[in-house]
């Protein structure tokens, strides 16, 4: 047990703080349940932070706030599972994230080609949506999250102080980006583009 307790933690301080995990993430090193009672050790010892069920993270601190709440996104990751699956914020979260929303909201929803999962990390509810392949061709590029963001206010309350807002925002490359995946938007959507462009 206290080489497993070793290479747990090892394996920890090399992914760094900040690092989102699950008893899989160890399945390398030892069988389920001697992997689950060390990090139950972890755990009780304030080494690691358990988000939800079967969920941790080994949690970035700050010298004035303490321990920093987990990335969202990495926590979706780390639920996704499976290599090669991909995320896409969606929803109020993406639009927060394009800052055309304060509000970050109590569920944040990210849309995958993997199974949907639902999980409570404190006040926050985070959903892996599964989604068609069509809505995640553009997934992991900063096309998929203004599409998403734009979708959710909807075309009647997108007006010009928010196409300044995204315009502010968005890099020149991430201008180029949104015309290469013009094809992907929606007609309404893809007219927004082509203003960014300009």
């Amino acid at each position: 047990m206290k080489s497993l307790h070793k290479n747990i933690f090892n394996r920890m301080h090399g992914k760094g703080r900040g690092w989102v995990f699950t008893p899989v993430s160890f399945s390398d090193l030892g069988n389920r349940n001697a992997v689950k009672q060390v990090l139950a050790r972890l755990t009780n010892a304030g080494h690691i932070r358990r988000l939800s069920r079967g969920l941790y993270d080994y949690p970035k601190k700050h010298p004035k706030l303490g321990e920093l709440s987990a990335n969202y996104e990495d926590i979706a990751k780390t639920l996704a599972g499976k290599e090669g699956l991909r995320i896409q914020p969606s929803g109020a979260y993406a639009a927060n994230l394009l800052g055309l929303s304060e509000q970050v909201p109590a569920k944040i929803v990210f849309l995958t080609d993997g199974e949907t999962r639902t999980v409570m990390v404190g006040k926050k509810t985070i959903v892996l949506k599964k989604a068609s392949p069509k809505n995640m061709v553009t997934a992991n590029r900063i096309s998929g999250m203004v599409i998403q963001a734009l979708r959710y206010l909807g075309k009647a309350h997108v007006d010009d102080r928010t196409i300044e807002r995204l315009h502010q925002s968005l890099t020149a490359k991430d201008k180029k980006q949104l015309m290469r995946d013009i094809q992907y938007a929606p007609d309404w959507i893809g007219s927004i583009f082509r203003k960014l462009a300009k």
